[in-house]
Formats: structure tokens, C-alpha cells, sequence
């Protein structure tokens, strides 16, 4: 992997429980880290289902090695959210691939 490819920039999140005032637990994301990464394949997707007319969007990412990335994180990019959906390792701890999904409108 050449470190000239990985031209963006994005932000793990992770997600935390904080408390509100009066004491009730609140879910939040908060950055994790920031690395850079190679954007690999960006797909966009229509089609009818349940929820009617819905346009997905997936990216492929390739970064270097980060053992602490699971798909229960998610990625923003471009100030999008992205869910994370494969993970793929390349070689041995030396890169690895990142599907992800875009979250929300």
C-alpha cells in the first residue's frame, strides 16, 4: 500500500453513553481517531422496497491496519455518516478494506 494513494480523510466514531442533566442516559457518537484512506468504490443504489423509494450509497475504503475497528463503529466522511458492513483484512495486519453504508437522508 502507498501512503501517496491514501488521499482522504476520515473519522472512526465510536459509540458512547453519556448522561443528560436530569440523569437519563443518552447515546452519542464521539471520534474515535482520524486517519487517511484511499477511497476504493462508491456506489449508489435505487431501489423499491418496504420502506418505498430508497437510494443507498456505499464506499469502499483502504487504510492501513487499525486492529480496533468493528462494525459496530461507523465512519464520517465529507461530513456524511457511514455505518461500517465488511471489514476485510489485506495481507497480514498490513491494510485493510472498509465497506460502509451511508446513514440517514
Amino acid at each position: 500500500m502507498r501512503a501517496g494513494n491514501l488521499d482522504r480523510l476520515i473519522e472512526i466514531q465510536r459509540r458512547s453513553t453519556s448522561l443528560k442533566l436530569n440523569g437519563t442516559p443518552v447515546e452519542t457518537w464521539t471520534t474515535f481517531t482520524t486517519m487517511r484512506a484511499q477511497l476504493l468504490k462508491n456506489a449508489t443504489d435505487d431501489r423499491e422496497d418496504a420502506r418505498g423509494h430508497t437510494t443507498d450509497t456505499a464506499l469502499t475504503f483502504r487504510m492501513y491496519y487499525f486492529a480496533s475497528l468493528s462494525l459496530n463503529d461507523r465512519l464520517l466522511y465529507e461530513g456524511q455518516q457511514y455505518d461500517v458492513k465488511q471489514i476485510t483484512e489485506i495481507g497480514r495486519r498490513v491494510g485493510m478494506d472498509v465497506t460502509c453504508e451511508r446513514v440517514g437522508p
